[in-house]
């Protein structure tokens, strides 16, 4: 993983097996467990924020979360069921999805329920 070094940061502050992408960053307590894939979900998410000038990003997601964690009664399924993290889960595993993703394509995973 030596090409993303640059962009992963070890914060001790953070919970074993969660990796936070902050503006483009990775932060992880440990990040021997970051593969090739984990990468391609958080660049998944970059490309994500960027769309929506970073900010408006971490807000929108935050709304979501928290209408679907009222919905589910759950924090875990409201992450999974959060349409930026719904794109970047289905298509984590795939390393060229990100050349042929469509600008807002995390749109099409906005569900109601």
């Amino acid at each position: 993983m030596k090409l993303f070094e640059d962009m992963m940061i070890k914060c001790k502050l953070m919970h074993k097996g969660i990796c936070l992408n902050l503006f483009g960053t990775f932060w992880a307590r440990d990040l021997s467990w970051i593969d090739k894939y984990v990468v391609n979900h958080e660049r998944i998410h970059t490309a994500q924020q960027r769309e929506l000038l970073f900010i408006p990003f971490y807000i929108l997601y935050l709304i979501e979360w928290s209408v679907k964690f009222i919905w589910y009664c759950s924090w875990k399924k409201a992450y999974y069921n959060i349409s930026f993290e719904r794109e970047a889960y289905k298509h984590g595993n795939d390393l060229n999805y990100l050349k042929e993703r469509k600008h807002y394509s995390w749109l099409k995973f906005l569900k109601t329920y």
